[in-house]
């Protein structure tokens, strides 16, 4: 079985999104060792578990100096001896990772650019310049929405938009489930969720002034606070943060929902994301409010499924429409007419027979060569 070295920025076991969902399918027809992004520890080592199919690596180093990207090399090139992998293929998450890889020598090179990390708070400022020759080395990107497509079409020849996709078994169950969680039940009515990494995308000056004006709404934050002070999150008898859940959980949490929202500030961090949650939650049969990502905007709110708001008085008097409406069943038949052929499941098909033109042509050059040298 060939060999897929992914080396990440997340933490396989932080939020349960792209990279799992992607490749714990990839591990069916390969190999995947996930490298997680290096820690410091009591001395430079790796351990491996396996979890989805996926062996996790977690690379630890005692410190941060000059010698630090050849010490991980040291840790990699021991993992590939110690697993015997000599034919593989680097996917990257993230181009920081290129520091402490260039040395590697993979059959092919994929960029899965997720989100535009530049733009995130405590980037490193080296980021761009990792990223610029990460372009020059892949042989094949994907991005993870149209928006980041658009942006960064013209830095790569074969470059393709593959936005976030929908496990729709799982989340379909949200629309049957009958007990509430043992956190969400003493919340009273309506209530209002979102789950999701709370950091600096999210609209926290959104939620405080719509929870001060309808002190009556019940708001349910589900997820991590990261890269931001909790402190500065609203708090009010109205809104209830419950913290990170497992992804097996979310749809007993949802069914209990009567509006699932996508509270993501308009900020640099949020330009060029295509939010995962949204077409989790359209399965999930909830209705959806969300600020203008331009990802969310173009298709879903031209297609009438999620509705957009621009102020807190918008997201009220779109609330109280959604609370009023009696047209949910039409509604839902739009939902799974525009999910029907979407599904991770879908992307993934359509990836890797992307890769697999890239191995094919790569044989071909190899081949043709391997003639010239022997003439």
């Amino acid at each position: 079985m060939h060999n897929l070295l992914c080396f990440s920025h997340l933490s396989w076991n932080f939020v349960y999104q792209r990279p799992q969902h992607l490749l714990s399918r990839f591990a069916n027809i390969y190999r995947v060792f996930y490298f997680e992004e290096p820690t410091i520890g009591h001395t430079d080592m790796y351990s491996v578990n396996v979890q989805d199919n996926v062996c996790i690596v977690e690379l630890m180093i005692t410190s941060h100096d000059p010698t630090t990207n050849y010490r991980i090399q040291i840790l990699i090139n021991q993992l590939l001896e110690e697993y015997k992998i000599k034919h593989y293929s680097c996917w990257y998450y993230t181009p920081m990772a290129f520091q402490f890889t260039r040395n590697l020598t993979p059959d092919i090179i994929i960029y899965d650019s997720m989100d535009e990390l530049s733009a995130f708070r405590f980037a490193p400022p080296q980021l761009l310049e990792l990223e610029n020759e990460l372009f020059s080395k892949a042989d094949v990107v994907f991005t993870g929405g149209h928006t980041l497509y658009q942006a960064k079409k013209n830095r790569h020849h074969n470059i393709h938009a593959m936005p976030s996709s929908i496990d729709k078994e799982h989340f379909v169950q949200a629309r049957s489930v009958q007990n509430d969680p043992e956190d969400q039940k003493s919340i009273g009515f309506p209530r209002l969720g979102f789950f999701g990494v709370v950091d600096e995308r999210f609209d926290i000056e959104l939620l405080r002034t719509v929870s001060a004006q309808r002190p009556d709404w019940q708001f349910v934050i589900i997820g991590p606070v990261v890269k931001i002070n909790p402190d500065d999150l609203p708090r009010a008898s109205n809104i209830h943060y419950l913290g990170p859940k497992n992804y097996a959980e979310l749809p007993s949490y949802i069914a209990h929902w009567d509006i699932a929202l996508i509270l993501f500030a308009l900020n640099e961090s949020t330009e060029f994301i295509s939010p995962t949650k949204t077409p989790e939650y359209l399965a999930a049969g909830r209705p959806v409010i969300s600020t203008a990502i331009k990802d969310v905007v173009h298709p879903y709110g031209s297609a009438g499924l999620v509705q957009i708001i621009d102020s807190p008085n918008d997201f009220i008097s779109v609330a109280e429409r959604i609370f009023a409406s009696t047209e949910k069943d039409q509604w839902l038949k739009m939902v799974d007419h525009f999910l029907e052929n979407d599904s991770w499941d879908h992307t993934f098909n359509k990836m890797n027979a992307l890769i697999n033109k890239v191995k094919m042509n790569n044989n071909h050059i190899s081949t043709v060569q391997k003639e010239i040298d022997h003439v």
